[in-house]
């Protein structure tokens, strides 16, 4: 009988913390903040471990090989079983995004779910590969711009999907190892992605009356501060990750250096977060990069 557990290590369930805060920084750019918000967060964790699980359902063979204490190859998940988790949890996130945002969100989601199954089946070997990845996440930002005005959060869509390519570049090899050439391109991205985070202001995170604009006033005066101090605490983490891979470009430094790109996402929504004028929010988002660093201990991210 499969464990708990194992369900949790199949859809890397701690990881998922790295993705709320996609929806709240698009919901935020768009103007967007609301009570469905937390809803379309929720439906984009649901597709997120479908992900997770459909991975993993689609690599058993080459991970009987690489990485056999995967739950499928060490036995403890039957094939059949994570491909029906990857299956429900997909269908119960395109529900929960359709039922919080209507046709709008059910737009985004179709489209997004497809290409996270397009990833897992196809285009993960492939040169396309970061490419696609990059495109889950800035879609995910747009789900939760959805219900406002989607174009203002474009920038912060391509700042994810941007971080989302160096990420899913380095895990390509965390097998192998890497040659040096890949992580100066991927640190050169991180070092562009947190230099542009702050530097761009959005319109007003919420409508009027909206409860995230609660607080708004007191932290009026930090200006920039926020997101720029909060961009400067992700490049710092990912960016040491990065340089150690530089000096070893050894497995076990990549896989260190994509843990820290997975677990220190946050701190880069939290900045577009407070970048759109929800500085507190921006916080808050950003306080799940330590709480990740701490559970991907017990279960990899990666």
């Amino acid at each position: 009988m499969t464990r708990l557990a194992d369900l949790a290590e199949l859809v890397r369930a701690p990881a998922a913390l790295s993705v709320p805060g996609d929806v709240l920084s698009g919901a935020a750019a768009a103007g967007a903040l609301g009570r469905r918000t937390p809803a379309l967060a929720g439906a984009s964790v649901l597709l997120y471990w479908a992900g997770m699980a459909a991975n993993d359902w689609a690599d058993r063979r080459l991970d009987a090989v690489e990485r056999p204490e995967r739950p499928i190859p060490s036995g403890r998940v039957r094939p059949s079983v994570a491909l029906g988790v990857a299956s429900g949890l997909t269908a119960a996130g395109l529900a929960v995004a359709t039922a919080a945002g209507g046709r709008r969100a059910a737009a985004v989601a179709l489209p997004l779910a497809a290409t996270i199954w397009g990833y897992d089946l196809r285009a993960k070997n492939t040169a396309a590969g970061p490419a696609v990845m990059a495109a889950c996440r800035g879609l995910d930002v747009l789900l939760g711009a959805s219900g406002g005005r989607v174009v203002r959060a474009l920038p912060a869509a391509l700042t994810v999907a941007a971080h989302t390519w160096t990420v899913t570049a380095l895990s390509r090899r965390e097998v192998t190892g890497a040659d040096r050439r890949l992580p100066g391109l991927t640190l050169a991205g991180t070092a562009l992605v947190a230099l542009a985070t702050p530097a761009r202001p959005t319109p007003p995170a919420a409508r009027p009356g909206s409860p995230a604009r609660s607080g708004s006033g007191r932290t009026a005066g930090l200006g920039h501060l926020v997101p720029a101090v909060l961009a400067a605490g992700y490049a710092a983490r990912y960016g040491r990750a990065q340089v150690r891979v530089l000096a070893d470009p050894s497995p076990a430094r990549v896989r260190a250096a994509v843990g820290a790109g997975i677990t220190g996402l946050p701190a880069l929504q939290g900045a577009l977060t407070a970048r759109a004028g929800a500085r507190l929010l921006g916080l808050a988002v950003a306080g799940a990069a330590p709480l990740g660093r701490r559970l991907a201990r017990l279960i990899s991210p990666t």
